[in-house]
C-alpha cells in the first residue's frame, strides 16, 4: 500500500466560541467559522483523516514531499523526516501542524486494519475518568465571573457525573487579571462547594513570578488541590525546579514548552515537575506522545495528557501508566458540550453518569465524520 494523495478541505461551520486577544476561548455570539480536514489517500482505497489547520505552503513544500509514494505503515520514518524539516520552517510547520499529519497517518492505519488506534498500540483500558476543564474566567452574566460562579459550576459538573474539576482562572485581557488573590478565592470557593476528597486542579495565568506562583501553591496545599499547571513561563525550567523544591503541591508540566519528548526528558531529570504533561498538539502527534508516556513510565511518573479530543483519548487508553484523567472541555455554563460538532455524527468522548469517558471502537481515531456536511460547506480544497 502506498500513499497517493494528501489534501486539505476547508469548510464553513457555525460556532458559539470566540477568542480573546490572548487566544483564550470564551462563549460568544454565533458566527461563521472555518474548520479544516486533512485527508491521506492510498492506492488500496484506505484513507486517513485528521482535523486541524495545515497551511498550504507546508502541505505543498514539506508534507507531500515526505508522504507521497510512501508505505503508510512507516509512520516513525515519516514523522522523523518531517520533524527534521521543521527546523527551518517553523513559521508554517509547527508541532500543531505536524500533529495533524501524524494523527491522520494513525487514523489511516486504524481504518485499514479495521481497529481503533488504541488497540493497534496495545490497549490498556477502554474508558477513563474525566475531569471537567473550564474555560478561562470572564465577565459574562451567569458565566465564570466570580468565585461563587466557579463554585456553582463545579457543583453542576459534579451533578453531571464528573469526578474531578479544574479551573482555568482569569487571564488578560480581562480587567484586573491576573490576580493571585482572586485565583485563590475561586479555588477556595470550589473546594467549599464540592467538599473534601474531590480532586481539584488549577491552571492559572502562565506568566506569574516565582513569588506569585509559590503563593498560589501554598494556598492550594491548604485546600488539598491535586496539582497546578503552568503558573510561570515554561522557558525558565529552573523556576519550576525551584517551585517543586518549595512546595508539596504536585506541579504538572511542561505543557506548551517546545521540544517534544526531549524537553520533557530534561524536566524529569532536573526535577522540574512531579507529573509529566503533554498532548498530541503540544509535541507533534501520537507518535511523540507515546515516547513521552514511555519516558514517564521509565522514571516511575504519572503523565497527564493535555487536552481532549479523539487522538488524546486513544493514547490515554493505550498507556500502561496513569493518565489518571481525561481532560473534558473546555466547559462553560453557556456551552452545550454534549452536542456534537456539526461535522461529526457523534461525540468522540461520550461520558457516562459515573464520569467515565468511553473510547470509540470505530476504526481509526474514532471520529464519525459527516462527509455530506463537509461537502455542503466546503470553501476550498488544496
Amino acid at each position: 500500500m502506498k500513499i497517493t494523495a494528501v489534501h486539505v478541505r476547508t469548510f464553513r461551520c457555525l460556532s458559539d466560541e470566540v477568542r480573546d486577544s490572548d487566544g483564550h476561548a470564551h462563549p460568544g455570539p454565533r458566527h461563521e467559522a472555518r474548520e479544516s480536514l486533512l485527508t491521506i489517500e492510498t492506492d488500496a482505497g484506505a484513507e486517513g483523516y485528521a482535523l486541524g489547520r495545515v497551511p498550504r505552503e507546508a502541505l505543498d513544500e514539506l508534507i507531500r514531499a515526505e508522504l507521497l509514494g510512501r508505505d503508510p505503515d512507516c509512520r516513525e520514518r515519516m514523522w522523523q523526516a518531517m520533524r527534521k524539516r521543521q527546523r527551518m520552517n517553523l513559521s508554517v510547520f509547527g508541532d500543531r501542524v505536524l500533529a495533524v499529519v501524524d494523527c491522520a497517518l494513525w487514523d489511516l492505519a486504524g481504518r485499514a486494519a479495521g481497529k481503533p488506534v488504541y488497540r493497534l498500540i496495545g490497549a490498556a483500558r477502554d474508558k477513563v475518568p474525566a475531569y471537567a476543564s473550564t474555560m478561562c474566567g470572564d465577565d459574562l452574566r451567569d458565566g465564570l465571573g466570580s468565585p461563587a460562579a466557579y463554585a456553582a459550576f463545579a457543583v453542576k459538573c459534579r451533578e453531571r457525573g464528573y469526578p474531578a474539576f479544574k479551573l482555568h482562572t482569569w487571564q488578560p485581557p480581562y480587567a484586573g487579571a491576573p490576580d493571585t488573590r482572586r485565583d485563590v478565592a475561586a479555588c477556595a470557593a470550589v473546594r467549599e462547594a464540592v467538599g473534601p476528597g474531590v480532586p481539584l486542579m488549577l491552571d492559572p495565568w502562565h506568566y506569574y513570578s516565582r513569588g506569585e506562583a509559590l503563593t498560589l501553591a501554598r494556598e492550594l496545599e491548604k485546600l488539598d488541590y491535586t496539582w497546578m499547571e503552568e503558573p510561570m513561563d515554561e522557558h525558565s525550567m529552573s523556576s519550576y525546579v525551584w517551585l517543586c523544591e518549595n512546595t508539596s503541591l504536585a506541579i504538572c508540566g511542561p505543557e506548551t514548552a517546545e521540544g517534544k519528548m526531549h524537553v520533557r526528558a530534561e524536566w524529569i531529570t532536573a526535577g522540574a515537575c512531579d507529573i509529566l504533561r503533554a498532548g498530541v498538539s503540544d509535541v507533534g502527534g501520537i507518535t511523540p506522545l507515546l515516547k513521552v508516556a514511555h519516558l514517564a513510565e521509565a522514571f516511575g511518573m504519572d503523565m497527564e495528557v493535555h487536552g481532549g479530543g479523539a487522538a488524546n483519548l486513544q493514547v490515554l487508553c493505550a498507556m500502561g501508566i496513569p493518565g489518571r484523567f481525561y481532560e473534558r472541555g473546555l466547559l462553560h455554563p453557556y456551552i452545550d458540550y454534549e452536542k456534537p460538532r456539526p461535522w461529526l455524527r457523534r461525540l468522540v468522548d461520550p461520558m457516562d453518569a459515573e464520569g467515565f469517558v468511553h473510547v470509540s471502537d470505530l476504526p481509526g481515531l474514532g471520529m464519525d465524520i459527516d462527509p455530506d456536511y463537509i461537502r455542503g460547506n466546503e470553501i476550498e480544497r488544496y
